[in-house]
């Protein structure tokens, strides 16, 4: 699963000197018809093949057929019949009410006009050519399509298509995965033409894109890329304020108002306006379009670029998405691009919509509705980390450019750990992701949990949240806080996003830029918690005291010899607590065989002395779950004083199921805890301390909450 080094990918975990990727630039014409809810469009794709190898077919992803009734996956991901069901879990499950959908393919052709043979496999189309795509060459050809979009509450993960809204006789269209695109070819994978199955996203070649999209006249358009004709589809006024936006840096600016939007909403326009956009380096292109929309728009200055910050809204998301979301596009701008390389990208849009959040580059189309005018604090808070995380994923997938077809978790797990990141530091009193989030998950039934390394399609629906998104994010937190250090850790964190940024890592290329660039061995973190199902469980097992002090002595005599003994009563007994006083062990002069041919001695007089009064514990800490991980010990004194003491791992690499560790100290202990912060996931805490911690049982539990005790 961890290929050797290559001359590709370094065994730093870098690109190595003969790493290579494909590259595809696209130039698209699209129209969308509002009346019957259709895309239709032509486009150049440029392919050129800087791989070593020739090529004599090419590979398309069709997206959208994932759609089609017949396709394999529809409703597959969710499909069992419970007892009670509502109207639309059943239309999700059995497709009750049918509807268009997937690609129709007009023509393909080559530069000449030529028709070019292609054979479609379900979200796939295998493009045929006449001769090989040479090692170095390029190629450039045109593909005509058109598909139903469809309507996203008539299915499951419905990510793309169109939202209805009844009252005012309006739809919001977010068009995404719309156009046919070229599959990644790689060093590791040669083609990459998994199906899409919906949960394994996307893996995509990045490139330049000039995009014109006509839309009825009155609808606003939110797109990745720079808007190239402001002053054909934008009104004097909102250029202008536009213009005031690029110079606002501590608020929004309304672009489109409340009023505006809602005079817009009564035109239904029948004519046509082309928006046309331009983007460069990026590996995906999506817009959003309607005529509900408000607009709000404010820059954000980072130290290399400044960046529009927008956010795009119809009023049923007033007024929290007004008061919130550019806000927390800046938020997201800020603390990626100072954990990883600053935000390249002109724009950075978050469009509110239903249900979802949704990623692409430089947009995201992300779920929060208010009710009656009010959201409760929790779906407030949903709603700012979603943007959060979607504007996240600018970096991961979408610049650092992994295979979400095969692990969801490298971008979704990244991802995470630094949208958790962003909420810790900017809302503090929300909520956010720590190691005890994934103990529920990590002490489930082990016959059906899957580890990381489980390729995006093959996890359980209800488990690839926990499994894919917080599992590698409680893991990343704890490499950071508790196993390599938060200075050091970011380092190599920026290390690794800088190395792979507009490229495609794999695992491996993470799991060793880590490692070299922290001077850590982190195999055993890596095994455990990235390739196994095996839980952190420590035991405080045991915890022996000894205490050692001298016998009165003449100290003038410096002839005599200190006499000492160790205090206490030794018993096999094994203690359950420290009432009965330090034990006894017989501590004896060293022989002089013991040093072999050593001839210098130890001044054991001294070593009496340092130890004299002391108090000596024994701890002995078992591996209950099968993790590995290091091992902190916090110990309670008699004067209610506090003290930490911190093992690694590695103290675990001789025996990994039970180790032994002797401590010193001045003060008498009272209690002693294992992970006291709850910084390593511990799936059961009862066995943590030191004296044990008595729980009630279920019956007495039960007892006092029906009696008052």
């Amino acid at each position: 699963m961890i290929a050797p080094p290559n001359a590709y990918r370094a065994a730093s975990g870098a690109p190595g000197k003969a790493y290579w990727q494909q590259r595809a630039d696209y130039k698209i014409k699209v129209v969308l018809n509002e009346v019957n809810n259709t895309i239709s469009g032509e486009e150049m794709i440029t392919y050129y093949n800087n791989s070593p190898d020739d090529l004599s077919y090419l590979w398309i992803q069709l997206e959208q057929n994932v759609n089609k009734k017949g396709n394999e996956d529809f409703g597959g991901i969710n499909n069992s019949i419970k007892e009670g069901m509502n109207t639309r879990q059943m239309q999700f499950l059995t497709r009750a009410i049918d509807f268009p959908a997937g690609y129709s393919i007009k023509y393909i052709k080559d530069v000449n006009g030529n028709s070019i043979k292609s054979l479609v496999n379900n979200t796939m189309m295998k493009v045929l050519l006449d001769k090989p795509l040479k090692s170095g060459e390029s190629m450039r050809f045109s593909i005509a399509w058109s598909y139903p979009i469809t309507d996203r509450s008539m299915y499951l993960l419905s990510r793309e298509g169109y939202e209805y809204f009844p009252e005012d006789d309006n739809t919001v269209y977010l068009i995404a995965h719309w156009f046919p695109r070229m599959a990644v070819y790689n060093d590791t994978e040669g083609w990459q033409n998994q199906q899409f199955q919906k949960l394994g996203e996307f893996a995509l070649e990045f490139g330049d894109y000039e995009v014109e999209i006509s839309v009825p006249e009155d609808h606003i358009v939110a797109s990745t890329g720079s808007l190239q004709n402001s002053e054909a589809v934008l009104t004097k006024t909102q250029q202008k304020r536009m213009e005031e936006a690029r110079k606002s840096f501590d608020k929004p600016v309304m672009v489109i108002t409340k009023e505006e939007a809602e005079a817009n909403e009564k035109t239904k326009s029948k004519k046509l306006k082309t928006w046309k956009f331009k983007a460069e380096n990026v590996r995906d292109f999506a817009f959003a379009s309607s005529r509900k929309f408000m607009w709000d728009a404010q820059a954000v200055k980072l130290p290399t670029n400044t960046v529009m910050a927008m956010s795009f809204y119809p009023k049923e998301g007033l007024p929290v998405w007004q008061e919130e979301s550019t806000k927390a596009v800046m938020h997201a701008l800020e603390v990626y691009s100072e954990a990883t390389f600053d935000y390249p990208y002109p724009v950075c849009i978050s469009v509110n919509t239903s249900n979802i959040g949704m990623e692409f580059p430089m947009i995201s189309f992300n779920g929060g509705r208010v009710i009656n005018g009010k959201i409760s604090d929790r779906a407030k808070q949903g709603m700012i980390g979603t943007i959060i995380h979607e504007v996240g994923h600018n970096w991961f997938p979408m610049i650092v450019s992994s295979d979400e077809r095969k692990w969801m978790w490298m971008d979704e797990g990244l991802n995470t750990f630094l949208h958790q990141r962003t909420v810790a530091e900017r809302y503090p009193h929300f909520s956010s992701t720590t190691p005890k989030s994934i103990v529920p998950f990590m002490s489930g039934d082990k016959n059906i949990l899957r580890p990381i390394m489980t390729t995006s399609d093959n996890e359980l629906f209800n488990q690839f949240g926990a499994n894919f998104y917080i599992k590698p994010t409680v893991g990343l937190q704890m490499l950071r806080h508790s196993i390599i250090g938060k200075e050091l850790f970011d380092q190599a964190f920026k290390e690794y996003a800088n190395r792979w940024k507009y490229k495609h890592p794999n695992p491996a290329d993470l799991f060793r830029t880590l490692e070299d660039a922290t001077a850590t061995d982190l195999d055993w973190f890596y095994r455990g918690w990235f390739f196994t199902t095996d839980n952190v469980d420590m035991e405080l097992t045991n915890v022996k005291w000894f205490k050692v002090f001298e016998e009165d002595t003449n100290i003038e005599d410096k002839n005599k010899k200190s006499q000492f003994k160790i205090e206490g009563e030794n018993t096999e007994v094994k203690a359950k607590d420290f009432s009965s006083g330090p034990e006894v062990i017989n501590m004896t002069a060293t022989p002089d065989a013991a040093y072999g041919q050593f001839l210098s001695r130890i001044d054991e007089a001294e070593v009496r002395k340092q130890i004299s009064s002391k108090n000596i514990y024994e701890v002995t800490i078992k591996n209950k779950g099968g993790l590995v991980m290091p091992v902190t010990i916090e110990w309670i004194y008699k004067d209610g004083t506090k003290e930490i003491n911190q093992l690694p791992a590695q103290i675990w690499r001789r025996n990994e199921y039970e180790v032994k560790q002797t401590f010193i100290k001045e003060k008498e202990v009272v209690k002693v805890n294992l992970d006291p912060n709850f910084e390593f996931a511990d799936v059961d805490t009862t066995n943590n301390s030191f004296p044990k911690v008595e729980e009630a049982s279920e019956f007495d539990t039960f007892k006092n909450k029906n009696t008052g005790n």
